[in-house]
């Protein structure tokens, strides 16, 4: 069977540290054969170290080279490469958020829908063996009906300091639409994609602007950072369930906490470390588990997946209507802040 033609577009930290290996680590299946950046320079770089044979300045002349490609570049650009890719004939992979605007996501929706070609975004999350053993849990019923989600998403001191994190024109916003999506994301596929009827949120961003910062991920100009190092949340849905979100790059707290837990009719799990929670012969159960060492890791899972649905032998597991709903709550959570309301849904 002939290899899937793979193409890169971006050349950042994310390209060469997870996307390009993982790919390489799946050679019998696919071949990277072309790359893109702006920065010509460090693209041919990237070419010779990963022995890529096809680089280019202009994204539009790699499509003819390629059967998919990955989209690595700021946000502000997911939208109008993805479309030009799906236009071209070729299949998609985005790194998160989808996009800036819900209006952009949908255009890609569309836009894969018109061309018959498959659209995911880089939420990897979902492949990690806690995600994973929590999504088969709770498909097989052992916490009833969902109620409550709570999710925390926080760093203490990570701001960022590389790339264009810190600028809101090119990424659209900071901790929440870099960092907290991922686990907005994995919250709604483990609750089974519930339909949100209202958000009400709070962005902060005064950590971050005081000068002097003590930032564990390298400087940042404190005079020129406009997005959110700190956001909250409480969003409800209308099967009656609700959640409350909290993300932060840069917030007075002890430590670091990635958190998601779901509290159920008949039990309830933490997913990071992973427990489940339940009642049962007159007792209440705290069960631990001793998740088996992984194979192969959640980026290479992804790629895997991507990789084997283009190829006609798998099914998405992110599919482009479920990132988009991401991608909605997102803006709603940035417009309720603006506002100082709630933002109704329906």
């Amino acid at each position: 069977m002939p290899k899937l033609r793979m193409g890169i577009i971006g050349v950042g930290g994310i390209a060469t540290q997870r996307h390009i290996p993982a790919y390489q680590s799946l050679s019998d299946q696919v071949e990277v054969t072309a790359i893109q950046d702006v920065n010509g320079k460090r693209a041919k770089q990237v070419a010779e170290q990963f022995d890529i044979p096809h680089v280019f300045e202009d994204y539009g002349m790699l499509f003819e080279h390629v059967d998919a490609v990955t989209i690595c570049t700021p946000n502000k650009f997911h939208a109008e490469m993805s479309i030009a890719a799906l236009e071209a004939g070729v299949h998609v992979i985005c790194e998160k958020p989808m996009a800036m605007s819900t209006e952009e996501g949908k255009a890609m929706v569309k836009a894969a829908k018109k061309n018959d070609r498959l659209l995911s975004i880089a939420y990897h999350y979902r492949y990690t063996p806690e995600a994973q053993l929590a999504k088969t849990l709770i498909t097989n019923g052992e916490i009833g009906d969902p109620l409550v989600t709570r999710v925390q998403a926080l760093r203490r001191r990570k701001v960022p300091g590389w790339g264009v994190f810190t600028n809101k024109e090119l990424q659209g916003g900071g901790s929440l639409i870099d960092f907290g999506c991922h686990l907005l994301d994995l919250s709604l596929w483990l609750l089974d994609d519930p339909k949100p009827v209202e958000v009400m949120g709070r962005t902060y961003d005064r950590l971050s602007k005081i000068p002097g910062q003590v930032n564990d991920w390298g400087p940042f100009d404190h005079e020129t950072f406009n997005v959110d190092d700190h956001v909250t949340s409480y969003i409800t849905f209308e099967n009656g369930m609700s959640m409350q979100f909290e993300t932060s790059w840069a917030a007075n707290i002890k430590e670091d906490k990635t958190s998601l837990s779901i509290s159920g009719v008949d039990g309830g799990l933490d997913v990071y470390p992973f427990e489940l929670y339940q009642a049962k012969y007159g007792a209440v159960w705290d069960s631990k588990v001793k998740l088996p060492k992984e194979e192969l890791s959640p980026g290479v899972l992804q790629a895997k997946n991507f990789v084997d649905s283009c190829l006609g032998d798998a099914q998405l597991v992110v599919e482009p209507e479920q990132a988009l709903k991401v991608t909605e709550l997102m803006e709603a959570i940035y417009l309720s802040s603006e506002t100082g309301s709630s933002i109704k849904l329906v």
